[in-house]
């Protein structure tokens, strides 16, 4: 009896519209074709009115309820309630689908030469065809499906990668900003050359880096070199006299900087001072006028009295005159007081004395000006003081520089002798750890081999010790110690050399679920005088630690095998039992582990050596 094909999957069925109709190797017939999506029919349902629509197409159209058939329509044929679709209405068409299936097929993408039948494409190679074109889900860009993982992997814009430096993941696109920001990344020591600096620590490393270029600590006065930090003594030594100039420039300028910043320069109140004093002699002249004027009551005229005499009049005329000179050679009026006074030296008969409160004004105004005089003075003989203490500042620098150089150049070979100190003693440190070192691995390896040898054995019988067995399991669970071997042991002082390696999560066939154990042999120092290939029994056991069921497995070595040739390196490989031990056996109460321990035991059988 033939047995059966078995259908695509139902998904096919219910989310696919018909096959594209390039898909036909021969000549394309109407009634192949869907009369909802018009291609090629997949899974034919044949409506009551006789038209055929794929399974995806009806279903999707009476999903909304009863629907007129529009074939019907088009044919001009519709007849209720014949040519209404709905649920229920419609049944698979066996032989429709059977007909559409055995069509030749050919593949609808480019380049690919697949020929077969419709259900054959449908079954092996739809959605398949490495020549399908597809959009990365990344950037979008269509590549053909047998490029998409090389594409995604590779070439795409999108594709998320992590930083070698720092683990951290990040988009293509962004790989230059990251490697701007990234703690990990190597930079290169711009001083000493040396590379691999992570960005992390290149600051902590410019600090202390004898060959990197710094500024001259002078600079903030002008000096403009950069030099190593090791040579910069030798620069600022050798650079003293510059250094010196700059600084005393420096400190000149701030000078003249602080003189601009008062309120009035030396030269400028200088002048004041003059204009003052020329103000004042004006005023001392004025006040020396007016306290030779007459202060009498006012002399009549002529016109006053009819009965005057002639000789008091001319009385009077000449007293007025010798009056007039009097005054005139007393004191001369300053030019601009000439105007204001040529009444009173030229016409006696009209002379009136000007009040007391003129003299108080300008007596109060004279002693303003005065006090003005004086303050610009005091302010001159400040700044004067100020200039002499400013200088008296420059000559205590220059001397502090020149004690500082001084003390710097001790400084400096004694700095030198002390780095030649420290060099020296560096250089034996170096020695004394390396001395240390090798003493250090010395101590193991001896160690070692004490271990080894108290655990040895030479009668073909080992007992291994296995302790801490529940955090040697978890690190197996974890990857970070999958196996563990056991000391050597031997057949014999002068036979075979062995050793036992245990998987506590399982290895190949017994992984997660069997504890494995493999037996080892090892290159000795007396294989030569031993028969090869290793063919003696041998027997593992998982001890019971109440003596009642112990686990055995045992095996006879395939002289065949590589395993049980005569080493070559170190060891061979290792050969046993992958399914030794159920880790379920293990789990439960047993009474193979007491307190977190278990014992292995090797027995290797001596017969014929």
């Amino acid at each position: 009896m033939a047995t059966q094909e078995p259908s695509p999957p139902s998904s096919m069925e219910n989310n696919k519209p018909g096959f594209p109709r390039k898909i036909l190797a021969n000549k394309l017939e109407d009634k192949h074709l869907c009369n909802c999506c018009h291609n090629i029919l997949r899974r034919p349902y044949q409506a009551q009115c006789g038209h055929r629509f794929c399974s995806y197409c009806f279903n999707r159209t009476v999903s909304n309820g009863p629907q007129k058939c529009n074939a019907c329509i088009k044919e001009e044929i519709f007849e209720e309630p014949t040519s209404i679709l709905k649920q229920g209405c419609a049944f698979p068409d066996n032989a429709a689908r059977r007909e559409v299936e055995n069509l030749s097929a050919v593949c609808i993408h480019e380049s690919c030469t697949w020929t077969g039948s419709i259900k054959e494409y449908e079954v092996n190679h739809e959605g398949k065809c490495e020549f399908m074109i597809i959009p990365c889900p990344s950037c979008k860009e269509r590549v053909r499906l047998s490029e998409q993982e090389r594409h995604s992997e590779r070439e795409c814009p999108e594709r998320t990668l992590n930083c070698k430096y720092c683990k951290e993941p990040f988009h293509f696109k962004n790989i230059k900003a990251h490697d701007e920001i990234c703690p990990k990344y190597p930079m290169i020591c711009e001083g000493c050359a040396k590379k691999k600096i992570p960005r992390e620590k290149y600051v902590d490393h410019i600090k202390f880096c004898s060959k990197f270029r710094t500024p001259c600590r002078f600079h903030v006065v002008g000096c403009d070199m950069s030099v190593e930090k090791e040579k910069i003594h030798d620069h600022e030594r050798a650079c003293a006299y510059e250094h010196l100039n700059l600084l005393l420039h420096y400190i000149m300028g701030m000078k003249v900087s602080m003189e601009g910043l008062q309120p009035q320069g030396l030269e400028l109140a200088g002048h004041k001072l003059v204009e003052l004093h020329q103000s004042l002699r004006e005023l001392e002249a004025r006040v020396s006028l007016l306290s030779h004027t007459p202060s009498g009551p006012p002399v009549q005229g002529a016109a006053s009295s009819s009965s005057s005499s002639s000789s008091g009049a001319a009385a009077a005329a000449s007293s007025s005159a010798c009056s007039s000179g009097a005054l005139a050679s007393a004191s001369a009026p300053p030019p601009h007081l000439s105007s204001a006074l040529a009444p009173v030296l030229t016409v006696s008969t009209s002379f009136t004395p000007l009040p007391s409160s003129v003299g108080a004004a300008l007596e109060l105004q004279l002693h303003s000006e005065k006090t003005k005089v004086a303050e610009l003075g005091r302010r001159c003989i400040d700044l004067e003081v100020k200039a002499g203490t400013f200088e008296n500042v420059v000559c205590v620098l220059n001397r502090e520089v020149e004690r500082f150089a001084t003390t710097m150049e001790a400084s400096n070979r004694q700095h030198r002798l002390d780095q030649d100190k420290i060099e020296a003693l560096s250089n034996k440190v170096r020695q004394l750890e390396r001395t240390v070192g090798l003493k250090d691995l010395t101590v193991a390896e001896i160690e070692g081999r004490l271990r080894e040898m108290a655990a040895t054995t030479f009668d073909g019988v080992f007992v291994w010790r296995i302790s801490d067995f529940t955090k040697k399991r978890q690190d197996a669970i974890a990857g970070r110690a999958p196996a563990m071997f056991s000391p050597a042991f031997y057949t014999s002082k002068y036979g075979y050399k062995m050793c036992l390696r245990i998987y506590l999560n399982g290895d190949g066939t017994g992984r997660s679920s069997h504890l494995s154990l493999f037996f080892v042999v090892m290159r000795g120092l007396s294989d030569a005088l031993l028969k090869w290939p290793f063919n003696q029994k041998v027997t593992l056991m998982l001890l019971d630690q109440s003596n009642r069921e112990h686990i055995i497995d045992a095996f006879r070595p395939d002289v065949t095998s590589s395993s049980f040739q005569r080493p070559v390196s170190e060891m061979n490989i290792a050969s046993g039992c992958p399914l030794f031990c159920p880790l379920a056996k293990l789990d439960s109460k047993n009474s193979y582990i007491r307190d977190d321990t278990i014992f292995i035991k090797a027995i290797v059988d001596l017969t014929g050596l």
